[in-house]
């Protein structure tokens, strides 16, 4: 009888055993296709038609700043031109990048740096010509020497925490609330349109700086973990 309890017990072990070893083997091939899906293979070289839009936008950057803070009607369209395409092209790069295989290293690091520069020169530009208060371009500047002093922590670690879904919503927001800040138009309610994309964009700014600095210490983690390890 005794015997019989035993076997049903080894058994119902042998059983749970094997259940819990399948379980493993669908998480494990879970986080392989994971793994797969979010790989893309980045080059170590320099040219490349998508680094070569980045430079372009880069080049945009101070020529559209100089043609804004002049201040005149015909400097608010060409200026209002000038980031419309520079933001575009932010766009363009990275889909040209990804599907033609182009994704470098270089343009990993430089792509998100024009990004800010463009940021940084539109909310800059505004508050100058009046359109914006002081508190906008403080907390958005703010906010990047914080990412970028994120950036150079985990480089000393050799890791990096790459731009996350709601950072590029974020750059998206803002770039068109200045574009339509520059632009004049459209009015809703007696206040610009664009403004309400800004004020938008901050509150992402925000939701971004929170989530990158829980990624970043998780990231930070790994990295001092491994450095441990070895």
């Amino acid at each position: 009888m005794a015997t019989g309890r035993c076997r049903v017990g080894v058994s119902r072990n042998h059983g749970i055993h094997e259940r819990y070893h399948r379980v493993d083997a669908l998480v494990l091939q879970k986080e392989r296709l994971v793994v797969e899906e979010s790989t893309e293979e980045v080059h170590s070289g320099i040219y490349s038609v998508a680094n070569l839009i980045t430079v372009l936008r880069l080049l945009l950057v101070p020529f559209f700043f100089a043609v804004l803070i002049s201040d005149s009607e015909r400097a608010r369209l060409t200026a209002f031109a000038l980031y419309a395409l520079a933001a575009s092209t932010d766009w363009v790069d990275g889909q040209i990048a990804r599907r033609t295989h182009t994704v470098t290293q270089v343009g990993k690091i430089i792509d998100p740096l024009v990004d800010r520069l463009l940021l940084a020169s539109g909310v800059i530009g505004l508050y100058i010509i009046g359109e914006l208060p002081l508190w906008i371009p403080t907390v958005l500047i703010l906010r990047d020497v914080y990412l970028l002093y994120g950036s150079w922590v985990l480089e000393k670690y050799h890791t990096t925490q790459p731009v996350n879904f709601i950072g590029k919503v974020t750059t998206a927001v803002l770039m068109v609330g200045f574009s339509l800040l520059i632009a004049g138009w459209p009015v809703v309610g007696g206040v610009f349109a664009g403004l309400w994309f800004v004020y938008a964009g901050m509150a992402l700014s925000f939701i971004t700086a929170v989530k990158y600095t829980f990624d970043a210490k998780e990231t930070l983690d790994k990295a001092k973990a491994q450095a441990r390890s070895i």
